[in-house]
């Protein structure tokens, strides 16, 4: 009966993970070499669901995520952790970068035991979930394997579960499948929202990527050019359990996609007037998509 009742307890308690931008802007340097990245910034992630933020490259995205993840302060503004201001990095919040972060020196099971060890936790309950991790993330026979001899796959995979074994209650990722060939990340996509509809667990995926970012997201932050700030949310309203191969035919999808494509081309276009080589390249990628569309003005991709 109590433990009945500790579970319905526990049910009744407010989730943890909501961040909070609050008016948020950063810069870098000083006086007339003053660089604004960040402007009037504010949006909130709540607990529980995937945030995905999109953008061109360039427009001060990882900015963002070194703010949340307390590697950096905001020039003026707040960033908040369930109500807390965000001072410092803590094991509530872990980032997965765009480039592999393994140590090379350690194996798979070491690298993946490498935060609980760091604080002192080593015991079986420990290394049992490590085990787990590793059957979840399909490493299991390749636990003694040193990132070299890892694809690069099978790499965020062990990354994955590098993060999952702290238990955080925030996921940044920012564009962790950048770099992949295209079937990788289509299996990394498809495997990550698996993980992330188990788990349920705030989580901020950081991407460039159109169909990558509405497989994923319950809300879609659309990012103005820099310096950035939202330019609009999109609630990403379509079933899950989610598969690419569904949403490209979806409809209710290609309008959120058009709806965001829309906005995210103004945006470059600002960029590229700038002089933005990452602006121009989606600006040339986005026309590309309405040349070759034969019905479709974006051609379900």
């Amino acid at each position: 009966m109590h433990a009945l009742a500790s579970g319905a307890l526990r049910a009744m308690l407010p989730m943890k993970g909501r961040i909070e931008f609050v008016d948020v802007a950063k810069s870098y340097g000083t006086g007339r070499r003053a660089r604004r990245v960040v402007e009037g910034c504010s949006f909130t992630v709540e607990p529980g669901r995937c945030t995905v933020m999109i953008g061109p490259s360039g427009v001060g995205k990882s900015t963002i995520v070194r703010l949340i993840a307390g590697f950096e302060k905001p020039t003026s503004g707040e960033v908040r952790l369930d109500s807390a201001p965000v001072r410092r990095p803590g094991p509530d919040r872990l980032v997965v970068f765009q480039e592999s972060s393994l140590f090379p020196w350690m194996t798979t099971g070491e690298n993946i035991l490498y935060g609980p060890k760091a604080r002192g936790e080593g015991d079986e309950t420990t290394l049992a979930r490590a085990e787990q991790l590793l059957e979840k993330v399909g490493l299991q026979a390749f636990r003694g394997k040193f990132p070299t001899q890892l694809s690069g796959g099978m790499q965020r995979r062990a990354e994955l579960a590098r993060a999952l074994i702290n238990d955080p209650v925030v996921m940044i990722l920012d564009e962790p499948f950048r770099g992949l060939d295209a079937m990788t990340r289509m299996l990394m996509l498809e495997y990550y929202v698996h993980l992330a509809d188990a788990a349920r667990r705030t989580s901020l995926f950081v991407t460039t990527d159109i169909d990558e970012a509405i497989l994923l997201a319950d809300e879609l932050l659309i990012m103005s050019s820099i310096p950035t700030h939202v330019r609009a949310a999109i609630a990403v309203d379509l079933p899950r359990p989610r598969r690419l191969a569904d949403i490209i035919d979806n409809e209710r999808a290609n309008d959120i996609k058009i709806e965001a494509l829309s906005l995210l081309h103004e945006e470059a276009l600002r960029s590229f007037a700038a002089g933005s080589r990452a602006a121009a390249e989606f600006v040339n990628a986005y026309a590309h998509r309405h040349r070759s569309a034969p019905t479709h003005p974006l051609g379900g991709g």
